[in-house]
């Protein structure tokens, strides 16, 4: 985990009563700029990383990933301050290595799979689990927000998770792979179904059940320790947060602060319904599965599950219903308006998954969609699909 992500609670301001902190953390793909091919290149890079930013960019699992993690905060524009340095010193740095840097799910170009980060916990992974390790890289976002207690972050965790398929189709952000169009608007979220203990979170009856399953997962051999609890949404175990991890990485800063405003507006939601005695709904793992596996593939050009009620409807129909739910809380925290322009955006240009097709259908070579997120990455303007 990359820099001081979200390390502050729920918090009062004098802006409002309770205000949540959140904090982002990115994982990003090095890539041979003339070929796409991912790189081992880390160390490389690392070496190049200016001394102000070091303390905020760690190496991920495969030598050709690389992360940051933004300060927690209560302002979106000042994370968004925050991601737009890191972004453009860490690929400064990438160029200065001979790479480029992609904010991207998983590698598009067929290439060699980079060797794992020389780490114990690593290699033991590798002893573990063998082959798993997936593709090119993996590269996901994690979102953390501030909560008062363990106890009422597992009732967040109840009352989020139907909502998060959702937020699941918003960030994809990797349709290709091996040079393939995979017909999957999230082909990471595929791969990275290969680990045992991905998942969509549970239904937690509290935080002691929270804890046992956690131990009887580490009992049972398909988790080495806490840190490989891959539920789409958990709690952090060093920090006061939830944390929600079910996207792909966003290719663009504007991406990343919808997200995070959204997230943590449905974690505010969340907050109030329970302090209001409200009760979440109970959906079946298995409708919860086919939601995210819908989401993976459709993203919002297509159908997608609403988990509250089983039925099938257009994806963006669900996603205005999550913004009309979490609205007050948006309102609370000063977000409507930024969310709402974002939004827009979105409906012009697509997700990530769309502008990559848009970009390969127009020129037909995987290095120009390579090109074009490596300049969204460093903070160009999302390309539009029409």
């Amino acid at each position: 985990m990359a820099g001081q992500v979200a390390t502050q609670d729920v918090t009062s301001t004098p802006d409002g009563p309770d205000l949540l902190t959140v904090g982002v953390e990115e994982e990003f793909l090095l890539v041979d700029p003339h070929t796409g091919v991912a790189v081992p290149a880390v160390d490389l890079v690392m070496e190049q990383v200016p001394p102000e930013l070091s303390g905020q960019v760690e190496r991920e699992f495969q030598t050709s990933q690389i992360e940051i993690g933004s300060p927690p905060g209560l302002d979106l524009g000042a994370i968004r301050h925050s991601l737009g340095l890191l972004r453009a010193g860490l690929a400064d740095a990438a160029e200065r290595a001979g790479v480029r840097l992609l904010a991207i799910g998983t590698g598009p170009v067929e290439g060699p799979v980079p060797p794992v980060v020389d780490k114990p916990r690593f290699d033991r992974m590798v002893e573990r689990f063998r082959l798993l390790a997936p593709g090119p890289g993996n590269n996901g976002m994690h979102v953390h927000v501030g909560i008062p207690d363990p106890d009422t972050g597992v009732q967040v965790l109840n009352h989020v998770r139907p909502w998060l398929p959702v937020l699941h189709a918003l960030t994809t952000n990797s349709p290709f792979s091996a040079g393939e169009d995979t017909g999957y608007a999230s082909w990471r979220s595929i791969e990275w179904e290969h680990w045992p203990s991905v998942a969509p979170t549970p239904w937690l009856d509290s935080y002691a059940h929270y804890q046992r399953l956690i131990r009887q997962l580490i009992d049972s051999g398909v988790m080495l320790d806490e840190g490989m609890l891959y539920w789409y949404a958990r709690l952090s175990a060093k920090y006061p947060t939830v944390e929600i991890r079910i996207g792909d990485v966003c290719p663009s800063l504007d991406d990343t602060i919808l997200v995070a405003a959204l997230v943590r507006a449905l974690v505010g939601t969340a907050l109030t319904e329970i302090a209001a005695g409200r009760p979440a709904s109970r959906v079946d793992h298995h409708l919860m599965v086919a939601a995210h596996w819908r989401a993976a593939h459709d993203g919002l050009t297509g159908k997608a599950v609403d988990p509250h009620s089983g039925k099938v409807g257009p994806a963006w129909d669900l996603l205005d219903r999550l913004v009309d739910h979490v609205r007050p809380e948006l309102d609370r925290h000063g977000d409507t308006d930024q969310v709402d322009e974002l939004l827009a955006g979105v409906r012009r240009h697509g997700t990530g998954a769309e502008r990559q097709r848009a970009v390969y259908a127009r020129t037909g070579r995987l290095l120009d969609v390579v090109e074009d997120v490596a300049r969204q990455t460093r903070g160009g303007s999302p390309t539009v699909t029409d």
